[in-house]
């Protein structure tokens, strides 16, 4: 799932995937752009790719937790995700709560 966008070019480059999580923001963005936007990612694409060898952390916590930790900017970034998420949870909560009461 694509997280964590800066701009709405980044989200553009991904039409295609299944989920997007998109801040408050850039949801608004896209949805005052009459720009044109083609699909870029599918199931054939992905299907068709380099074939990489899966990870499992399955029954193994303190492996999944290594590998998170021996990798800095993942720590970092998950944790800054994760603010970011909830940050833009209240942000959705009050503008759902805004256009309801109208």
């Amino acid at each position: 799932m694509g997280a964590s966008f800066r701009n709405i070019g980044e989200i553009e480059e991904l039409v295609g995937c299944d989920f997007l999580t998109i801040s408050p923001a850039l949801l608004d963005q896209l949805h005052k752009s009459d720009k044109k936007i083609e699909q870029k990612l599918s199931v054939a694409q992905a299907t068709t790719g380099e074939k990489l060898p899966k990870v499992s952390y399955v029954d193994d916590e303190a492996a999944f937790r290594w590998a998170l930790f021996s990798e800095t900017m993942a720590w970092d970034k998950l944790h800054e995700g994760i603010r970011k998420f909830a940050e833009d949870a209240e942000t959705l909560k009050e503008m759902l709560k805004e256009k309801l009461q109208k």
